[in-house]
C-alpha cells in the first residue's frame, strides 16, 4: 500500500479522502496491470470500466449531463490520476483523455453540445480527444496551419493534426484551426468534430515506447456545423490554455502516481535482495537514494496539491500548474530511475513493474507542454508580475 498520509494535507477535504480510499479499492479489484497487445481494444473496455464504476463522471462538468459537480474539481481529477496512475498507466490514460478532450466542452459549449456529448463520455459510452497538435506546431501553437473557413452554416476544414491522443478510436474530436478571424494565436478557433464525417480520416497510426492509442488526422474539405464551434471565432487559443490549466496540473498527479509505485517497488527490493550477507537496505547508499526519493516525491505532490487548490478557489494556476508539472515529471523520471538501476538486471526485463513505469514515465516530460515550455512559462509569468508591480 502506497504511502497516503499527504491525504491529511489541508488542500484536502474529506470527500477527497474517501474518494481515494474508494477508487484504490475499486482499481485493486478491476485494474490488471497487463491490458495485452491490443491497446485499441484495452483502452475501450477501460473507458467502458471506468463510465461503468463512476469515475467518468468526474471528468466533466455539469450536474445535468450526470456529472459529479457543475464545475470540474481539479484536486479531484489529480486524485483519480495518481491513483490510476499507481495501478496501470493506460487506466490513467483513458480517464485522463476523457476529461482532457471534453474540457473544452464543459467550460465553452453550448447547451446542445453539452448534451449532446457530455453525458456519453461522463457513462464510458463515447470516447473523446484533444487535437492541437500539429507536424510543425506543437508548443508554438501560433504556428497552427490547420484552417477552417466559414461557408454558410458549416466550417471546412483543411490540414492536419499530430500525436493526437486517442485518434483512432475516439468518438469526438476537439479540434483547433485558424479561421483567419487575427494573426497568430488570436485567429484560431475551437470546434467539436465526430469521428466518421466525411473528409475526416485517420492518416497514421503512431507507435510509442508506451503504448496507447495515437495518431496523426487528416482533414480534407471536412464540414463541420458553426453549432460545433466553442465559444466565439477566435477564441480558440483561450479556449486551449482554460482547459490545459486544468489539466496540466493533472500530469503532476499522474506523475506521483508513477512514482509512489516505483518507490514502493524499491522498498520492498531493498528489503528482499541479499547481497554480501546482507540485504540491499542495509547499505546507506540504498538509504540515502531512497530518501532522495521519497522527498522528491514529497515536494513534488506539495506544488501538485498546492496548484489544484488554488484552481479550485478560482485562482489563476498558470504559473503554479506549470511548476507542479514541471516537478513532478522530472521528479518522477529520477525516481523510477533509480528504482530500476536497485532491481539490477531485472529493470530492464520487458513488463515488469518498474521496466514499465520506466516507458509510461517518459511521454510525462513531452505532453502538455515539455519541460523547458514550462520553464519559459514560469518565467514569463514572474516577469509579468514583477512589471504589473
Amino acid at each position: 500500500m502506497a504511502d497516503q498520509s499527504y491525504l491529511k494535507w489541508p488542500f484536502l477535504e474529506p470527500r477527497h479522502r474517501e474518494l481515494v480510499r474508494a477508487l484504490d479499492a475499486w482499481a485493486t479489484q478491476n485494474i490488471s496491470q497487463q491490458h495485452g497487445h491490443d491497446v485499441d481494444a484495452a483502452c475501450r473496455s477501460l473507458v467502458k470500466q471506468l463510465g461503468a464504476g463512476g469515475w467518468l463522471k468526474y471528468a466533466i462538468g455539469g450536474t445535468a449531463y450526470g456529472a459529479v459537480s457543475d464545475t470540474i474539481d481539479t484536486r479531484a481529477i489529480c486524485l483519480i490520476r495518481e491513483t490510476l496512475a499507481r495501478h496501470s498507466g493506460l487506466a490513467d490514460f483513458a480517464f485522463a483523455m476523457q476529461g482532457l478532450g471534453t474540457g473544452a466542452i464543459t467550460l465553452f459549449g453550448s447547451e446542445a453540445n453539452k448534451q449532446q456529448y457530455l453525458t456519453r463520455v461522463g457513462r464510458g459510452e463515447a470516447i473523446s480527444a484533444f487535437a492541437l497538435s500539429e507536424p510543425d506546431a506543437g508548443s508554438d501553437v501560433a504556428a497552427m496551419q490547420c484552417a477552417a473557413e466559414q461557408d454558410g452554416d458549416h466550417y471546412v476544414l483543411n490540414g492536419e493534426k499530430t500525436w493526437i491522443s486517442n485518434g483512432g478510436i475516439a468518438d469526438l474530436y476537439v479540434v483547433f484551426a485558424r479561421t483567419f478571424d487575427a494573426p497568430g494565436a488570436r485567429g484560431i478557433s475551437a470546434f467539436v468534430v465526430d469521428a466518421g464525417l466525411p473528409g475526416f480520416e485517420i492518416a497514421e497510426r503512431i507507435n510509442v515506447i508506451a503504448p496507447h492509442p495515437l495518431a496523426r488526422l487528416k482533414f480534407t474539405n471536412c464540414r463541420v456545423p458553426v453549432a460545433n464551434r466553442l465559444g466565439q471565432a477566435g477564441q480558440g487559443f483561450k479556449v486551449a490554455m482554460a482547459t490545459l490549466d486544468i489539466f496540466r496540473t493533472s500530469v503532476a498527479a499522474a506523475a506521483l502516481g508513477f512514482a509512489r509505485r516505483a518507490l514502493e517497488e524499491a522498498l520492498q527490493r531493498a528489503i528482499s535482495r541479499k547481497m554480501f550477507g546482507k540485504t540491499l537496505a542495509d547499505f546507506q547508499l540504498t538509504q540515502a537514494k531512497l530518501a532522495q526519493m521519497a522527498t522528491g516525491i514529497d515536494a513534488a505532490a506539495l506544488l501538485t496539491y498546492r496548484a489544484a487548490w488554488q484552481r479550485d478557489q478560482g485562482e489563476r494556476v498558470t504559473k503554479e500548474a506549470a511548476m507542479a508539472k514541471l516537478t513532478a515529471t522530472e521528479t518522477a523520471q529520477q525516481v523510477i530511475d533509480a528504482a530500476v538501476q536497485m532491481f539490477g538486471g531485472l529493470g530492464v526485463v520487458s513488463e515488469q513493474p518498474v521496466e514499465r513505469l520506466y516507458r509510461e514515465i517518459r511521454s510525462l516530460r513531452i505532453y502538455e507542454g515539455a519541460t523547458e515550455v514550462q520553464q519559459l512559462i514560469i518565467a514569463r509569468e514572474l516577469l509579468r508580475e514583477i512589471s504589473v508591480d
